[in-house]
């Protein structure tokens, strides 16, 4: 059973830093590629980062130079670095995986505010 459990989200001032973490199983890892999605309320689902099995990786303009996705294929793990934090940024932030038959699956998604 393909399983993405998201940690690290909370609530920072603009400005701050969080680090988002997303334990992988269920799957070969490291033959999958990655991504960040976002959602705020009233709004659709957006991807944010994506990281390739090889480790190339692209970006929503809203967050180039801002945010880092990267991913440990030994500990199953994918990490979004969120530094200069910014109120729209405020969202719950899910971890997806590109599956077989392009099927995404998705964690349950963790809360990220930033405060004023």
């Amino acid at each position: 059973q393909v399983q993405l459990v998201e940690s690290g989200g909370g609530l920072v001032q603009a400005g701050g830093s969080l680090r988002l973490s997303c334990a992988a199983s269920g799957f070969i890892f490291s033959i999958v590629p990655m991504a960040w999605y976002r959602q705020a309320p009233g709004k659709e689902r957006e991807v944010v980062a994506r990281i390739a099995t090889g480790g190339n990786t692209n970006y929503a303009d809203s967050v180039k130079g801002r945010f880092t996705i990267s991913r440990d294929n030994a500990k199953n793990t994918v990490y979004l670095q969120m530094n200069s934090l910014k109120p729209e940024d405020t969202a719950v932030y899910y971890c997806s995986a590109l599956g077989g038959g392009l099927n995404r699956y998705w964690g349950q998604g963790t809360q990220v505010t930033v405060s004023s």
